[in-house]
């Protein structure tokens, strides 16, 4: 059946892109109305028609900065030979996309949520869902590598997976400040030298 109504006027996809963009180097908060309608070249009130709202449009930008830039990293995760491998792949990935200069630095999702959304407890609690994505993924690809044999029994997988979420977190923030391509690495490379005390089992402290 055919669209009732007007036609649209514009790409939607390429509306969506470009609201994605402007969220990502401004943040929810910072970025208005009047830089939506810039950046997507359209008015305001087809944007309300289109999305909905603010709100809606920036859940939609999130989830297509989820499919667009998160998805190569989670992929090579799962597809590697081994738990470490996997999780260095994805941290390269990701600072190969923190670093481009055809996009803004760092991570859409992470650096949304350092800009407050404090007043919007529902955003904020989407936003926290979408960055415990990292940790989780982690966490299983450590699970399947203790099942493979390349993790040790007993290794801490939820500190491990956290702490590895924590370098990826960090390094969008130190991107945003303007760490570069050869820093990101540095990072990187110091965090996967932690890898064999990381997974480890742990001994209790002996009591005396």
């Amino acid at each position: 059946m055919a669209e009732r109504g007007r036609p649209r006027g514009f790409d939607r996809d390429l509306a969506l892109r470009q609201a994605m963009l402007t969220f990502w180097e401004h943040g929810y908060e910072s970025t208005s109305m009047a830089d939506l309608t810039a950046a997507m070249g359209i008015a305001s009130a087809s944007i309300y028609a289109c999305f909905g709202s603010k709100e809606h449009l920036f859940r939609e930008a999130v989830e297509l900065y989820g499919a667009t830039q998160g998805a190569e990293p989670l992929r090579c995760l799962e597809a590697s030979a081994t738990a470490r491998e996997g999780i260095a792949r994805a941290l390269r990935i990701n600072a190969d996309r923190f670093a481009d200069p055809a996009t803004p630095p760092g991570c859409m999702v992470v650096l949304s949520a350092l800009t407050g959304t404090t007043a919007n407890a529902g955003l904020r609690d989407f936003l926290a869902e979408r960055r415990a994505l990292v940790p989780s993924s982690f966490r299983r690809r450590l699970e399947r590598g203790i099942e493979e044999g390349d993790v040790t029994p007993g290794t801490d997988i939820d500190a491990v997976a956290a702490f590895y979420a924590t370098v990826l977190q960090g390094m969008a923030v130190q991107s945003r400040d303007g760490a570069g391509r050869t820093r990101l690495e540095t990072i990187i490379d110091c965090a996967l030298a932690a890898w064999t005390t990381l997974t480890s089992p742990r001994t209790p402290p002996s009591r005396q």
